[in-house]
């Protein structure tokens, strides 16, 4: 493996030099196969052993600029996801096109750094003994009611409160789904569904 990983280190170091010694050259023009071919030819056939002159792109140099790639075209488009079945076969409705479009402009925005948050908690807080509408449940489903047409994530929603880890905030949020509570919209998205502020009756076991 570290012979491999040599290899391909000293073969694009030569690649860019060779394109360097040609202003304007693209190194993505660069082919790498031929480069590795002309290796492979070399050692096969011995040649090449004789160092050339200092300064020289050697063998693997003039072949991979004498059979350089066609110019790359810019594009852009998005990733099919080609499983129906697939939990992210959402994301295909991203707004990204569908196909490949030539890029004519772009434009760049600098989004100033938010606010350092604060890191979760290593154990959440037991509120098992607390009033019926402080607890977690509760203080969680009046949140997302507050804004029903909005998705939320675990994290979101942990990072919020700031009492609660993000694996007990996964594992509550998936029992309230599956409980009815809550809706889970797609894979680690949630949103709020008709409930009341009435406590719940303890589950019944049997």
């Amino acid at each position: 493996m570290w012979a491999l990983l040599t290899l391909y280190q000293v073969l694009r170091a030569v690649m860019v030099e060779a394109a360097e010694s040609v202003p304007g050259t693209d190194p993505d023009r660069c082919s790498f196969t031929v480069a590795l071919q002309t290796a492979r030819d070399q050692v096969v056939q011995a040649a090449g052993i004789i160092p050339e002159a200092p300064g020289s792109i050697g063998l693997i140099g003039r072949r991979v600029l004498a059979r350089l790639l066609a110019p790359r075209r810019h594009r852009t488009s998005t990733r099919k996801v080609k499983s129906p079945v697939s939990r992210y076969s959402e994301r295909r409705d991203d707004g990204r096109p569908d196909r490949s479009r030539t890029i004519t402009e772009l434009t760049v925005t600098v989004l100033e750094p938010g606010p350092e948050q604060q890191p979760l908690p290593a154990i959440s807080r037991d509120d098992r003994h607390t009033a019926p509408a402080q607890r977690r449940r509760h203080r969680i489903l009046a949140l997302l009611q507050d804004d029903p047409t909005r998705l939320w994530r675990p994290a979101e929603i942990a990072t919020h409160f700031g009492d609660i880890t993000l694996h007990t905030m996964y594992r509550q949020l998936s029992r309230w789904a599956d409980s009815g509570l809550i809706h889970k919209i797609g894979p680690g998205l949630y949103a709020a569904t008709a409930w009341t502020s009435t406590p719940l009756p303890p589950a019944q076991t049997g």
